[in-house]
């Protein structure tokens, strides 16, 4: 049983990075969200920006990987683990991981919509052409 699970919805601040370890793969990649934040001396709303780092293992992080680029959107089902340390100086240390169980794909971003654009460069001469 997972203890504590999220469900995030961000974009990629970059393209995911997969690494290849051995026999073991995974992918890293951060999701950035805004949220609002006040407002401003002017009275303009002001945002936030929130980012978290998730680790994707095997097929899952390779698909990420290979599909993913900068600004998509993602909606990210991840298991949290705590990764808590004691340094030299007996300190102890807090942190926590965020391990993708799942995910799927919101809003495309720009790269992702020029990519599509690239690979159909004739189809909107030809829906002009028909309308």
């Amino acid at each position: 049983m997972n203890s504590f699970t999220l469900t995030a919805i961000g974009n990629l601040s970059r393209n995911p990075e997969l690494t290849v370890k051995g026999d073991r793969t995974y992918a890293k990649f951060c999701l950035i969200g805004n949220d609002y934040a006040g407002k401003d001396e002017e009275g303009g709303a002001r945002e936030i920006a929130t980012s978290i780092w998730f680790t994707a293992f095997g097929p899952l992080g390779e698909t990420i990987a290979r599909t993913a680029r900068k600004g998509d959107q993602l909606i990210v089902d991840a298991q949290v683990r705590a990764d808590n340390w004691t340094d030299k100086d007996g300190e102890r240390h807090y942190d926590y991981s965020f391990v993708v169980q799942g995910f799927r794909f919101g809003a495309p971003g720009k790269a992702k919509r020029e990519e599509r654009a690239a690979r159909r460069p004739e189809e909107p001469q030809r829906l002009a052409a028909g309308a």
